[in-house]
Parts: structure tokens; C-alpha cells; sequence
């Protein structure tokens, strides 16, 4: 947070055209709904063109979990999970935290998900270093996943998707996850798309018991990453436009008291 406040500190002070220039360019490198976009999407692509083999390595590259035995099935639900979670980690999180704070607030979340991301994995050599990263980002997301969640229940509803189920599927899963946020997203997004998600999971070589998420009412498809995408796209607007409301209201309710 120091480096991203002592350039805007500086930029400002030098002119508020050149602040306000440089902290739009922050923002935009915080916000992450193209490069999640792009990312899954080559699992998409893979798996349409190339096959499994390919969409299990492009897979890799945006989840935690081992990827080597998975069936298509499991390298489609993976992307739409990874989908799911960073609508909030990756997009939503970010924005709130921007309109409180502006772009150094923004990137001191990043880099409490970030660190998170890289270093939240237990291991028994850096287990304590690993949790203590992970509880961290769990405290920071957890007002921005509950509200993501429900922001993409209404998101939902504007796609032409099942938005009841997708209430009844959060109502229900939105704890069966050991994380207390990843399944508020993960449990809309499952109820919207009529699938199953999460499972059991290998990380590090070791199988983790999960539960799983929403009902098969339907089997799952590579489609469904298209549609998760536009899930992901409708949210980060309607959150954007909510945010934005807020902050104007509260600027507004603060000129009067001062």
C-alpha cells in the first residue's frame, strides 16, 4: 500500500489530472474480469478443439488442485468453480474495497489475496506461515463474498438463468466449504447453472474429502463455462453500478452532516 499511496501522493501534488490518470490505470489493473475471462476460456477452447489433455493443462494453470487424472467433467467444473470464486476474489472484492479506499485500498486487498493465492496451500513446512495468510484473506472477503453472492443471484435473473434454485442452492450450500466464503459464490453460480459442483479434490498428491454443491439436476458441459462467463460479466456491472450508488449516497449524506 505504501508504494501505489507515495505515487498518488505525488502525482496529485503535482496535478490532480495526473493523480487522478495514474490511480484510473491502478484500478484498472486490480480489476480482473477480462484476464478470468481469457483464462477459463482457454480451457473452453481446449477442450473444444484439442481435448483433454490440453484442457487439463489449461486448467493447471488457474487452479490449486492436481490435474492430471481428471476427467472432462472435472477439468469443466474446475473452471467454472475458479469462475465462481474469483467473481468475488478477483472482481467484486477488488471494487468494493476500491470505492471505500480508492486504488491503495484496492491494492492492499490484492495483496492479501494474493499472498493467500500463493502461500494459503498447507504444507507441514510452512503450515503456520500458509494458515496464517488464509485467514487473513478470509477476514478481508468476507463481507464482498456475501455480497457478490447475492449481487449474482440478481445477475442471474438478467441472464435468463434459474435464479430460484440458484436462492435455494445458496440458501442450502452456502457453508459446505471449509473456507467460510468460497462456497457463497460456488453455491449460486451451481443453483443458476442447474449443476454439481466441488468434490472431492487432489492437492499436493493428497485426496481431500469435499462436499459437494448444488444438485445435478443436468450433466455438466463446456458450455457451462460460457455461461459462467456471463454470469462473471453481469455481476461485475451490477456490482460496479450498486457500489458507485453507495459511495454517492453516502458523499452525499456526509456534505450535509459537515
Amino acid at each position: 500500500m505504501a508504494v501505489p499511496g507515495a505515487l498518488l501522493f505525488l502525482s496529485y501534488g503535482y496535478a490532480w489530472q495526473a493523480g487522478l490518470a495514474l490511480e484510473t490505470f491502478m484500478c484498472y489493473q486490480i480489476f480482473a474480469v477480462k484476464s478470468l475471462k481469457t483464462e477459463s476460456d482457454k480451457v473452453y477452447q481446449a477442450l473444444k478443439t484439442e481435448g483433454p489433455a490440453a484442457a487439463r493443462k489449461a486448467v493447471s494453470m488457474i487452479v490449486g488442485r492436481d490435474t492430471r487424472s481428471l476427467t472432462e467433467e472435472g477439468v469443466i467444473k474446475a473452471a467454472v468453480e475458479t469462475v465462481a470464486e474469483n467473481t468475488s476474489d478477483g472482481v467484486t472484492a477488488p471494487l468494493f474495497y476500491m470505492v471505500i479506499g480508492g486504488a491503495v485500498l484496492g491494492f492492499g486487498y490484492k495483496a492479501v489475496n494474493t499472498m493467500d493465492s500463493m502461500l494459503g496451500y498447507k504444507n507441514e513446512k510452512y503450515k503456520y506461515f500458509g494458515t496464517a495468510a488464509a485467514r487473513l484473506d478470509d477476514a478481508a472477503n468476507y463481507i464482498p463474498a456475501r455480497l457478490t453472492a447475492w449481487i449474482m443471484i440478481g445477475a442471474s435473473f438478467l441472464a435468463g438463468m434459474d435464479w430460484k434454485n440458484a436462492v435455494h442452492i445458496y440458501l442450502r450450500d452456502k457453508r459446505k466449504h471449509k473456507s467460510p466464503n468460497a462456497a457463497q459464490t460456488e453455491a449460486v453460480m451451481a443453483g443458476a447453472l442447474g449443476v454439481e459442483l466441488a468434490g472431492n479434490a487432489w492437492y499436493f498428491g493428497k485426496l481431500y474429502e469435499k462436499p459437494v454443491i448444488g444438485d445435478p439436476l443436468r450433466q455438466i458441459e463446456p458450455e457451462d463455462i460460457r455461461r459462467a462467463h456471463k454470469l462473471l460479466y453481469i455481476t461485475a456491472v451490477l456490482a460496479m453500478l450498486l457500489f458507485l450508488a453507495v459511495r454517492i449516497f453516502a458523499g452525499a449524506i456526509l456534505a450535509e452532516i459537515i
